[in-house]
């Protein structure tokens, strides 16, 4: 016989969407990567023009964007995967191309000169992003992960 349940045992089911979807590694490629996932944002509740789906989609757009500039291996796509895990928004960008590696948070980058216009792109994404990782990919690659805790 179990014990009844009460408000201090009882928990709240976990709701788990994943999207996943590979794209071509294009500037088309990565537009249609933020696209699509503020389609599928929208689809989960998560309205365009919130300030969640903003983020998440310059988060996307980056991440798209250094995956197609520096992680592209001609031939082969990258991959964008959205993970809503109960109050928090998890953005995996992955990519095959493991030797060229983005500093991982907290590590010191060398300073930009005033005008450069490449190499902010993870400051943006330190910034957005509430947390956010390198991961090696298996069998090959990298993932940047980017994760938002979403408002109550």
């Amino acid at each position: 016989m179990t014990a009844p349940e009460t408000p201090a045992t009882r928990q709240a089911p976990l709701t788990v969407r994943v999207f996943t979807q590979r794209f071509s590694s294009t500037p088309l490629g990565a537009r249609l990567a933020r696209h699509l996932a503020l389609h599928q944002l929208d689809a989960w509740g998560l309205p365009h023009g919130t300030e969640t789906s903003d983020t998440a989609a310059l988060l996307v757009a980056e991440l798209g964007a250094n995956a197609v500039t520096h992680g592209r291996v001609p031939g082969r796509d990258f991959e964008v995967t959205l993970k809503l895990l109960g109050r928090t928004l998890r953005i995996e960008v992955s990519d095959t191309r493991g030797e060229l590696r983005p500093p991982s948070p907290g590590t010191h980058r060398p300073t930009l000169p005033l005008l450069a216009e490449t190499g902010r792109g993870l400051l943006l994404v330190e910034a957005l992003a509430d947390r956010w990782d390198v991961l090696d990919r298996v069998p090959l690659g990298k993932t940047v992960v980017a994760e938002l805790d979403l408002p109550r």
